[in-house]
């Protein structure tokens, strides 16, 4: 059962320094700190900001944020992005990171911040909405299988980033 205290809402700019603290600390969580170099400026331009020219040339923020909160205490994010289904024609929910910080942990807040998301997909209509879980991971898997997610796992997550996106852009490869 959810705490009775627990709030989500949409996150707004002054949230800014909250959400890359909460960004540092999930890096924390997932042994990686030194990849979490995201900066006050670039996080405000792509969640408020015009950092995108989209389909008809509108312009607006790349990804959404929600914080999620215990008795009025920031506790936990969720950042997600608008994807696309070619198979299904439909769009989709791209859950980028979901965190909630270890002293809220089983309380409700990581399943509310889910449902919060779950349900702008819904209002969309998206077919679906995916995310990555570390595979070491396993409080997290095993939380998101109890809400019926299941893995997909025939897939392999592919990334290109730094200089070889820049030299795939170029044409180049290795």
């Amino acid at each position: 059962m959810a705490h009775i205290g627990m709030h989500v809402r949409p996150a707004v700019p002054g949230d800014i320094p909250l959400i890359r603290s909460l960004i540092r600390e999930l890096a924390d969580y997932e042994k990686a700190p030194e990849q979490a170099v995201a900066t006050e400026q670039a996080l405000h331009q792509h969640l408020f900001g015009d950092s995108w020219t989209g389909i008809a040339g509108r312009r607006g923020p790349v990804a959404e944020c929600l914080i999620g909160e215990v008795d009025g205490v920031p506790e936990g994010f969720a950042v997600y992005f608008t994807n696309f289904s070619t198979w299904l024609g439909t769009p989709g929910i791209y859950l980028e990171d979901l965190f909630v910080r270890p002293a809220a942990r089983g309380r409700g807040l990581g399943k509310a911040l889910l449902q919060a998301v779950a349900a702008v997909a819904v209002s969309r209509g998206c077919g679906r909405m995916d995310w990555s879980v570390l595979d070491w991971n396993r409080p997290a898997i095993e939380f998101y299988e109890s809400l019926g997610a299941t893995p997909m796992s025939e897939w392999t997550t592919y990334r290109v980033s730094g200089e070889a996106l820049a030299g795939l852009a170029r044409g180049q490869g290795k």
